[in-house]
Formats: structure tokens, sequence, C-alpha cells
């Protein structure tokens, strides 16, 4: 079956190769599965090098960038399809709309709260579609263990955790995705 997945990843110049390396692969993985990115639009860093990936594999890209991070984040006009917002929030949106399963890779607050708005919407079942973080190296320990304190306080329940898929490999990620 073709999916659309959506990948949530850094796009600032300087991220560790690794980290660089890990999202190429995950859209060459992409695209042998015949899948489709959908992406935040931007060419450099994590975010070009998924995008590069995917569309190396053949794979189908859809890139959403709001109009004032053209600039900023240097816009992929290689995309398959460069859709062009006004706002990061119609970013989301059309993203959420476009996608049938998301992944968060390795990231800062951007890639964080996106991850979170996602994933949030799942726990309320404002949609059924997966939401899996790609964490190979602990980047996202924190974060987890804040929410096993919210947890514990009574802030969240435990469906929250069991709402996100937490895989260290691609393979898994994209198994992950299917369903």
């Amino acid at each position: 079956m073709s999916r659309a997945i959506c990948v949530y990843c850094g796009s600032h110049d300087g991220i560790a190769p690794r980290h660089v390396q890990l999202a190429e692969a995950v859209g060459r993985g992409i695209a042998a599965r015949g899948w489709t990115l959908v992406s935040g639009g931007g060419r450099r860093s994590m975010m070009g090098a998924v995008a590069r990936g995917a569309r190396a594999g053949g794979a189908r890209t859809i890139g959403v960038i709001p109009r004032a991070m053209i600039e900023r984040e240097w816009a992929d006009h290689s995309c398959d399809e460069l859709l062009i917002t006004d706002t990061m929030r119609e970013r989301k949106a059309m993203m959420d709309s476009r996608a049938d399963a998301f992944i968060a890779l390795p990231g800062g607050l951007g890639t964080c709260e996106e991850l979170v708005e996602t994933w949030s919407a799942r726990v309320l079942s404002l949609h059924t579609k997966p939401v899996v973080l790609l964490d190979p190296d602990g980047h996202y320990d924190g974060l987890l263990s804040w929410l096993r304190g919210l947890i514990a306080a009574g802030f969240a329940q435990p469906c929250a955790l069991e709402a996100l898929e937490v895989t260290t490999g691609v393979d898994a990620a994209l198994d992950a995705c299917a369903g």
C-alpha cells in the first residue's frame, strides 16, 4: 500500500553528520518501500538529506514551507511538489493532511514542537495515524522521562506513552509507519 510519511527533523547547519546520515537513510527507506515523503520543504541539513535520500531512491517528495522560511531554510525547489504557506500553523496542518504516518528524528525546538502536537492529537483521538520516534542514541530520553513524570503525577495517562512508537532503527521506524 502506498503511504505518505511526514518526517520531522532538524534543519540547522552544524548538526552532527550521524544525524544527517540517519535522515538520508530514512529517505532511502521511504523510497525503497515505494512511499512518498512529506517534509518541511527545506534543503539544508537533515531536512535536505531526507529529501535527497528519498529522491535518490525514486520517491515522490512533497515539501511544505512558510513563505517567511524560504530564505532561512533555503527552499528545496527539487521537490516534486513544493507548497508555500503563509504561517507555520498552516504548514503543519498541510503536512498533517498529506501524511499517513509521522516520524520524528533528532531535532531541536521546532522538531519537538511538531512531534508533541501530532502526538497530542493522537492521544486525544483526533487522528489514528502512527506517530513514531526514531531515536538511535537517546536524544529524546529527557522528553520521555519528563512524560513518565507527568504520568506519575497524574497530569497524563499511560496511553500517552502507548500512542508513541519509540524505535532505534530505520527499518523498525518504517515498519511502525506501515500501520
